[in-house]
């Protein structure tokens, strides 16, 4: 089965001492394609640093809702910069995160929104986190009307800079099934990871099978969310199988259809073919 894994911090702390061996790890495992995500200034210099030894994988550059209060304007020109860069394929990972609230809700939309422009300004598309506390939604509710604020539906603006490419990415889906219906009606790309597995995202069964192909993704969202099987305190993207076998099954589709798709989705929606 082919495999790619849509969302992987290997240049997180957690992999200083092994980052080598467990890319080549991934790579044994069949992972053609991991797109490294970003949440400050440093770990998108980072990400950069390591695509740059492979490349193989991509990155993204942005700013996540728990550094948003933490990162200045020079921060974040300094981000606005490397997402210049050719190797950089996606903004973020941003969004939104009223469950730990590390960052004032405040400082989280006005970060999502310079991230949202930027992503707009580069066509690069943003990756997006949304998570509220169990059994709310106040999260994802504010997140579909700042990307309407924003112009990334099907009616929006940003369509004129994307054409047919989704102009955000949900990552590592979590909530209620009309928030799936919406974000897939407003035509972004939907990415599952091991959060799948744990008790309270059964709705995430429901929304796999209803995620258009060439818009469906997987990842690992490591070191974090490991799949059952896989070391519960540092996920690898080589995990990113265990996922991929869930979405096979949800959509009854055969292993090797769904990792051909899960490629061509991937190059499509990071414009990498």
């Amino acid at each position: 089965m082919r495999l790619i894994d849509s969302h992987g911090h290997v240049q997180a702390d957690r992999f200083e001492a092994d980052a080598e061996l467990v890319i080549g790890g991934a790579r044994l495992a069949g992972v053609e394609r991991i797109l490294v995500p970003s949440w400050d200034p440093i770990s998108s210099a980072a990400a950069l640093e390591i695509v740059a030894r492979y490349p193989w994988l991509d990155a993204a550059v942005g700013v996540h809702p728990h550094d948003a209060a933490a990162v200045d304007d020079a921060g974040w020109a300094g981000i606005v910069e490397l997402a210049a860069d050719s190797r950089v394929r996606a903004v973020g990972e941003t969004g939104l995160d009223t469950d730990r609230g590390f960052s004032p809700f405040p400082d989280q939309l006005e970060n999502l929104r310079r991230n949202l422009a930027l992503a707009r300004a580069t066509g690069k598309p943003a990756i997006l986190h949304c998570r509220s506390k169990p059994g709310l939604r106040d999260a994802q509710d504010a997140l579909v009307d700042e990307l309407r604020r924003a112009g990334f539906d099907r009616s929006g603006g940003a369509t004129e800079r994307f054409g047919a490419r989704p102009p955000a990415i949900i990552h590592s889906y979590s909530g209620p099934l009309d928030y799936g219906r919406t974000v897939i009606e407003m035509g972004l790309a939907i990415s599952f990871s091991g959060l799948v597995f744990r008790p309270g995202e059964e709705d995430s069964a429901a929304i796999a099978r209803l995620v258009p192909g060439e818009r469906l993704l997987v990842e690992t969202d490591a070191p974090f969310l490991s799949p059952p099987g896989a070391p519960r305190k540092r996920n690898e993207p080589e995990w990113v199988r265990v996922t991929a076998a869930w979405l096979a099954e949800t959509r009854g589709e055969s292993p090797d259809v769904l990792g051909d798709g899960l490629v061509a989705a991937y190059d499509f929606v990071l414009n990498r073919a």
